[in-house]
């Protein structure tokens, strides 16, 4: 039996706006409201949970000295920041590092990538060596003032920081630039739900 042709927008609509309304839900991860990095304590500034097609990929939180909500307040505040991840599927490591040289190729100039690809170099070894990260495990990326980016896994640091200020801003920019990952992430994770 054919719908009456009526029902078929109607039905899309109910979709759509079911399909934006688990988008804008709470993450499923309980993100502290505030931690302390390097002596300073960070606010949760947003968190959201990043979605491909229809299925959860992770939640993810932001951390900052004091709430902002544009990508250039959060570019500009100084002090330490971190983004703190909770797995929501089984992640191949490898998928994370090629996804994370894609981010930073989208949303920084192809020189600054090219500059910082020892440190690019390092999150995908980090993320590599791990053949996948299952549900409900953690990372985490840390910016430190003066060391650089702190990678961990399940809260263990992988190595020594890499890279500086500005590697870190295009690290923040795979979430929050203008071509992030998911517009409905970015949004809550500047603290800006629609």
């Amino acid at each position: 039996m054919r719908k009456p042709a009526a029902l078929v927008p109607a039905t899309l609509a109910l979709t759509l706006s079911l399909m934006v309304g688990a988008a804008l839900a709470a993450p499923s991860t309980p993100f502290e409201p505030a931690i302390q990095v390097q002596g300073t304590a960070l606010l949760l500034n947003g968190a959201g949970t990043r979605y491909k097609a229809f299925f959860k990929v992770y939640d993810v939180g932001l951390y900052t000295p004091k709430k902002v909500n544009t990508p250039e307040a959060l570019i500009a505040l100084p002090g330490p920041k971190r983004l703190q991840f909770t797995a929501l599927r089984e992640l191949p490591g490898t998928d994370l590092g090629r996804l994370f040289i894609k981010g930073l190729s989208e949303n920084s100039p192809k020189e600054a990538v090219q500059k910082h690809a020892l440190s690019s170099t390092r999150f995908i070894e980090i993320f590599s060596g791990k053949s996948k990260l299952l549900a409900g495990e953690t990372f985490a990326m840390e910016f430190l003032p003066g060391k650089g980016t702190q990678f961990y896994i399940q809260g263990q640091p992988q190595g020594a920081p890499v890279g500086d200020a500005e590697f870190f801003t295009m690290v923040l920019k795979i979430w929050v630039g203008n071509s992030p990952a998911d517009n409905l992430l970015k949004d809550a994770l500047l603290g800006n739900e629609r």
